[in-house]
């Protein structure tokens, strides 16, 4: 019954564990490197307080034997298809927790304590001994996890690219190694027999007998190979908010607006004053537009913020859309845009207010009303002659096509010809 018990504990040991090593690819790594993390916990608790008889008189405990060996076995899988950068992730996390658990266990100890009910107080003697026990065999699994590394790459010479072997020679090698270093922490502490340690050790051959043909037959049927296409990641929660996450912080750090794509604020007074700047040193015509949305306040409050980000949007792509390639977009505020385009001069900065007045007019936002946008137009050298001047000239004539009855774009006259009636023309 103990054995048959052992065997059943070993299946679905290795094959929960081997389900989310499989799903690496999805969820990440660290599932299956935590669930490992908590086993230990178990597997030394049973070491140090359960032991069973198993046939022929063998001693053994399922810590030991199925937890332990099977988390060697494990180990040595994710070297084979990974690599030992990775092996040595939980080696280092389980030995620090572990020395963790002993420090602060010192300090608890030292508290006051009240006991729950009568004749039920702290006992710190198995956290004691289960601590070093732990720690001594975190210590010894570093040991164990580099001899199985190294004797599965030098058994190769003599078994080649036959796994099941090279895994049954190194396993049962390497638990012999470690049922002789862990008895000698366990006896230390818990005063264990000598039947233990011949009987652990006959009881961990046989776990290895099992868990190498589990091994094998996982690498080489369930496992993709290297070069296999990568599974597509798990769209949960968690991924949805790393996204969220990742993607604002490269918009903060690119400096563009969350919303709307278009640059912010800190990049208008750096790379926009630096673009004026060096087209006014050059003599290189340059204009800068500035466009407002009409009563942006009034559709917020009629129809909500998502319409009205809605809006924001919408009309930011407009503007994207009618601009050169080489021409800076900017979200300067709430509703306003700020367009700085190098080497225009006034005529033609003019015109491209008007496509960009007639594109977000002629566009429909659902059964809201339509959106109209007043834009005011300055350029070098005619208007002002650096960046401050521009801007304060393109920011007046802005309020002039507002005070016109908005809809409008105020700078440079335009050709008589043009066709612009909702257009306001100064000088």
């Amino acid at each position: 019954m103990n054995a048959a018990l052992f065997a059943v504990e070993a299946v679905v040991y290795f094959g929960v564990l081997a389900v989310l090593f499989r799903a690496r690819a999805r969820i990440g790594i660290g599932a299956f490197f935590c669930a490992l993390g908590v086993m230990h916990f178990l597997e030394t608790y049973l070491a140090a307080i359960l032991y069973v008889e198993l046939p022929f008189g063998i001693i053994a405990s399922p810590g030991s034997v199925v937890l332990f060996t099977g988390k060697l076995m494990l180990m040595l899988m994710v070297y084979i298809r990974d690599d030992a950068v990775v092996v040595r992730q939980p080696i280092y996390g389980l030995l620090l927790g572990n020395v963790l658990l002993l420090a602060l266990a010192l300090v608890i100890r030292n508290h006051v304590a009240l006991p729950l009910s009568p004749g039920r107080e702290a006992d710190f003697g198995l956290v004691d001994q289960m601590g070093w026990l732990m720690v001594w065999g975190t210590a010894v699994l570093f040991v164990d996890c580099i001899l199985m590394i190294l004797a599965y790459e030098q058994v190769r010479r003599l078994f080649g690219g036959h796994l099941l072997p090279r895994l049954l020679l190194c396993g049962a090698a390497i638990m012999t190694f470690d049922q002789v270093m862990f008895f000698g922490g366990l006896r230390l502490l818990t005063g264990a027999p000598y039947s233990v340690l011949v009987g652990g050790w006959v009881a961990k051959m046989a776990a290895v007998a099992l868990y190498a043909p589990l091994v094998s037959f996982y690498l080489r049927h369930l496992e993709p190979r290297k070069n296999a296409k990568p599974m597509r990641r798990l769209a949960d929660v968690f991924d949805l908010l790393t996204y969220r996450e990742r993607y604002e912080d490269l918009l903060a750090r690119s400096g563009r607006d969350a919303l709307t794509g278009a640059l912010d604020r800190g990049r208008l007074e750096s790379q926009g004053r630096a673009v004026v700047d060096a087209a006014a040193l050059a003599g290189r015509p340059v204009s800068v537009l500035l466009v407002d949305i009409d009563n942006f306040k009034s559709f917020n409050d009629r129809y909500g913020h998502a319409a009205g980000d809605a809006v924001l949007k919408r009309i930011a792509a407009n503007v994207m859309a009618q601009v050169r390639a080489s021409d800076l977009v900017f979200r300067f505020g709430g509703e306003e845009f700020v367009v700085i385009c190098d080497g225009m001069a006034g005529a033609a900065a003019v015109a491209l207010g008007e496509r960009i007045r007639r594109e977000v007019a002629g566009a429909a936002v659902g059964e809201a009303p339509r959106v109209t946008v007043s834009i005011g137009v300055a350029s070098c050298a005619e208007d002002a002659s650096d960046y401050n001047g521009l801007f304060a000239v393109a920011d007046e004539r802005l309020y002039a096509a507002k005070a016109a009855g908005r809809n409008a774009v105020i700078g440079e006259r335009l050709p008589e010809t043009q066709d612009a009636p909702h257009l306001a023309l100064v000088r």
